[in-house]
């Protein structure tokens, strides 16, 4: 049965107005249009309104909700997935100094460790970074650690060997805050030119792959332990500060461990420093704690970064890391075994 259209009275305060009743948000109700010629401003004029069947606009709702439900499934998709820091158990922290950690502390969960890897491409591209292999200086270095790592620390868990190359394990991300928050990109200097106040760094961690969760659970279980500690060997970017009134340039490597520059060091372009990254994690593949050590600094010459360039570690800078010892504490320690040392105590405490 057909309705009957009513008649609309409405003021007309402007000429030529084009009055629009637009109901789409309400599908209850209809909307209506009315179109009006020019008249003299303040004339009444009785017209027939147009109604409308609310059935487009029906369609039009369920469109948008279907587009709308696809993007929030396709978004809780990606930050559920390998790599992501969403749900990785501890959030994204931005310390502007060392000690460099975060997460759960006092844990009590019994702890195993696998054994130390070399991650190419951890905060660049992996054609920028070193080879590992045997017989490298990279490899050499790693042997190290592992063997110190043992006698430092409590049960070992299967070699990293048994794993398959699609296991994706824990990824530790640290350096300095970039533009994008992606590790491979540009450095933020919230400092300025002066170099003496805020300059953040950017610690989190990306999710492990569903089939290393599963893995290690296994080896956790099998092993008796309830948590895993992963730690990773990588090359990363920190910017230099100034200090004093001299200006004398430094970077802040980690827990008590401060490297000083040359003064002509622009603090504008980051260094590549090797660092230890680390996390502690549940069998389910959850972070509960999270920290980074660094140990050894490539300095860029004046020259190179004057133009924007950035000097790259190279197998020297491992060999040179492999025998670099800390002058500034008794006994003149390796550097890296501080860092090793540093990094399990503020991990497991």
């Amino acid at each position: 049965m057909e309705r009957r259209l009513r008649p609309t009275v409405f003021e007309l305060t402007q000429p030529g107005l084009l009055r629009t009743l637009d109901m789409v948000l309400d599908p209850e109700k209809t909307r209506e249009t009315e179109v009006v010629r020019r008249f003299r401003s303040g004339t009444t004029v009785e017209m027939p309104a147009f109604r409308r069947g609310i059935h487009a606009h029906r369609t039009i709702q369920m469109l948008i909700a279907l587009i709308a439900t696809m993007l929030v499934l396709m978004f809780a998709t990606a930050c559920a997935s390998t790599g992501a820091t969403l749900h990785s158990g501890v959030g994204d922290s931005f310390p502007d100094g060392p000690p460099y950690f975060a997460g759960v502390v006092g844990d009590t969960g019994a702890i195993g460790h696998a054994p130390i890897t070399y991650q190419r491409g951890a905060n660049q591209s992996s054609v920028f970074d070193v080879r590992d292999g045997a017989g490298t200086p990279v490899a050499a270095l790693v042997a190290d650690m592992n063997m110190f790592l043992d006698s430092i620390s409590w049960v070992r868990l299967a070699s990293s060997a048994r794993q398959k190359p699609t296991l994706t394990p824990p990824d530790v991300r640290f350096g300095c805050e970039t533009e994008t928050r992606l590790p491979d990109a540009d450095c933020v200097n919230r400092d300025g030119a002066l170099g003496r106040g805020r300059l953040p760094m950017h610690l989190s961690i990306g999710r492990p792959s569903p089939e290393w969760i599963e893995w290690n659970r296994q080896v956790m279980i099998d092993c008796g332990v309830t948590r895993s500690l992963i730690i990773t060997l990588e090359v990363s970017q920190y910017l230099p500060r100034q200090r004093g009134w001299s200006g004398s340039k430094e970077v802040e490597l980690g827990t008590n461990n401060v490297a000083k520059l040359p003064w002509l060091t622009s603090l504008e372009t980051p260094v590549m420093v090797l660092q230890l990254t680390g996390a502690v994690v549940d069998r389910d593949g959850k972070a509960i704690r999270i920290g980074a050590e660094g140990f050894y600094v490539r300095r860029t010459r004046l020259a190179v970064s004057a133009i924007g360039g950035q000097e790259l570690m190279g197998d020297e800078d491992f060999v040179k890391a492999r025998g670099a010892r800390r002058e500034d504490l008794s006994g003149s320690p390796l550097a890296w075994r501080v860092a090793l040392e540093n990094l399990v105590a503020g991990l497991t405490k």
